[in-house]
C-alpha cells in the first residue's frame, strides 16, 4: 500500500513539474490531499463517526480557519489563520466546486503571470478576501474556511486578461445545453449572482459571499494595475477554456456546512 501511494505521488509530482501551470495543479493536489486527510472528508477513521466526527470537524475548522471575533484580539497564531484557511474545505461539494473553478481559470492566468507571481497573487488576494470578510463581521464566532476568495481573485484577473476567451457553460434553465460565451459575459454574471446572494445572506453558517466579491474585485484590480494594456491577445484564442455555469451555482450554494462554519 505504501509503495502504491509513493508511486502515485511520484507520478503526480512529475506531471505537475512538466505542466505549463505547475502551481495551479499543485494547489489543486494540495487542497485535495489535505481534505482527504482531514475530518470533513469522512475518510479518516481516526476522527471517529457520528457526533464524534462532527465535533472533530468543528474543532478542526476552528483551529485552522478564520474566526473573526478572535482574529484581531487573540495571540499571533490567529494572524496566520487566513493563510491556513485557504487550504481547508468544509465538504466534498465545497472542495470540488472550488477546484473546478481553479482548474478552468487558473492555468491560463498562471501562464500569463508566471509561477511565482501567480502564487503570491493567489495567497495574497485569498488572505485579503478572508480579512475583509472578517473585518465586516468582526463579532462573528463562525469559523471561515475555503479557497473561494483566492479563486474569485483568479476569476477577476482572468476577466481582465482574457475577456474574450470562450467559456463553455451548462445552463439549467436551457436543459443543460453546452453553450459558449465570452468571459466578459460569464464572469460578470457570476459576480452578480454573488452580489445578489450576499444581499440576502444572514451572516450565519453557510457561504461567505462577501469574500467572493472582495476576492473578485482584488483580482480584477490587480490585473488592471499590474498589466494595463500589456494583456496580449484579448481573446485568449491560443487555448480553449472549458467552464461550467452550473458549477458557479454549486459554488454559490453548496451543501449545508457543519454548524459553526462559513465557506468562502
Amino acid at each position: 500500500m505504501i509503495s502504491e501511494w509513493s508511486t502515485a505521488a511520484g507520478r503526480t509530482l512529475r506531471a505537475v513539474r512538466s505542466s505549463t501551470a505547475p502551481m495551479t495543479y499543485g494547489l489543486i493536489a494540495l487542497c485535495c490531499l489535505l481534505f482527504v486527510l482531514g475530518p470533513a472528508s469522512g475518510l479518516t477513521p481516526g476522527y471517529g463517526s457520528g457526533d464524534g466526527l462532527l465535533t472533530s470537524q468543528r474543532a478542526y475548522f476552528r483551529r485552522w480557519g478564520v474566526v473573526p471575533a478572535e482574529l484581531f484580539t487573540s495571540p499571533l497564531r490567529e494572524v496566520l489563520t487566513p493563510a491556513t484557511a485557504l487550504f481547508v474545505h468544509g465538504s466534498w461539494v465545497h472542495l470540488l466546486g472550488n477546484m473546478l473553478f481553479l482548474f478552468v481559470f487558473g492555468a491560463m492566468t498562471e501562464e500569463r503571470m508566471g509561477r511565482v507571481e501567480f502564487t503570491l497573487f493567489y495567497v495574497g488576494c485569498g488572505c485579503l478576501a478572508l480579512l475583509g470578510y472578517a473585518a465586516a463581521n468582526a463579532a462573528s464566532e463562525q469559523s471561515l474556511v475555503g479557497a473561494s476568495g483566492a479563486i474569485s481573485a483568479v476569476l477577476g484577473a482572468f476577466l481582465y486578461l482574457f475577456p474574450r476567451a470562450r467559456v463553455t457553460s451548462l445552463l439549467p434553465f436551457l436543459f443543460f445545453l453546452p453553450l459558449r460565451f465570452p468571459a466578459w459575459v460569464v464572469l460578470p454574471f457570476w459576480a452578480a449572482l454573488q452580489w445578489a446572494a450576499a444581499e440576502q445572506s444572514s451572516g450565519g453558517p453557510g457561504v461567505a459571499y462577501l469574500a467572493h466579491l472582495i476576492g473578485f474585485g482584488l483580482g480584477f484590480g490587480y490585473a488592471w494595475v499590474r498589466y494595463g494594456r500589456k494583456k496580449g491577445p484579448k481573446g485568449g484564442s491560443g487555448r480553449a477554456v472549458v467552464g461550467d455555469g452550473r458549477a458557479a451555482r454549486v459554488k454559490a450554494a453548496p451543501a449545508q456546512a457543519p454548524e459553526g462554519e462559513n465557506q468562502p
